[in-house]
């Protein structure tokens, strides 16, 4: 089994490309932030120390953590900020290799994608076989922001002025997945370059 890292900036258009590879090969698919909610969820190892940092106020009324509430609160004090990341990060680091060698233990998927935003920041590409990066234009980024989230161009602007520059993707990734054109265009990208995974085997 080849465990795959799929990275990229917000708007980059990494979703889709990830269903079509689930769609279309023999894989796991694991996304980084659906594994720490889970964590944060009630019983999950992330949860009394979130709402133990944070206090009960950003709980609803069914004792999950208001996700939004906990934004609001972490991203006003950096310390508290750290403290979370702090907890959070290894238990999610911990699940996703407990997941790779449950996976491999099972030999039923050929290859494993871990997708995350941070995966370069938070050391991610040291549990990989390979990092792909998936590259979009700015102003496409932009456009997907606006149309598909709504946000406002004030928003994606202190978005984009905190993520990895493109450069700096390119230098640190093993492949670059152009997803600026249509989706037929990443199709054959990834096509390829499967194809190609699949006769190293």
């Amino acid at each position: 089994m080849k465990v795959i890292g799929i990275t990229g900036g917000v708007g980059s258009g990494k979703t889709k490309l990830l269903q079509y590879l689930a769609a279309r090969f023999n894989c796991r698919i694991l996304l980084a932030d659906e594994a720490a909610g889970k964590l944060q969820e009630p019983g999950g190892v992330c949860y009394t120390g979130i709402v133990e940092l944070l206090g009960e106020g950003i709980l609803m009324p069914d004792g999950s953590i208001d996700r939004h509430a906990m934004a609001e609160r972490i991203f006003r004090d950096e310390t508290l900020l750290a403290a979370v990341n702090g907890l959070v990060h290894p238990a999610v680091r911990a699940y996703i290799l407990r997941q790779i060698d449950e996976e491999r233990q099972r030999g039923s998927v050929d290859f494993f994608f871990l997708e995350a935003a941070l995966l370069i920041e938070c050391g991610y590409d040291a549990i990989v076989d390979e990092m792909w990066y998936v590259y979009a234009d700015v102003e496409q980024r932009r456009k997907r922001l606006r149309a598909g989230r709504g946000y406002s161009d004030e928003k994606i602007d202190s978005i984009l002025a905190a993520q990895m520059s493109d450069q700096d993707y390119r230098s640190q990734c093993d492949f670059v997945l152009d997803n600026s054109r249509d989706v037929t265009y990443a199709y054959d990208q990834i096509d390829k370059k499967m194809g190609e995974n699949l006769w190293k085997k």
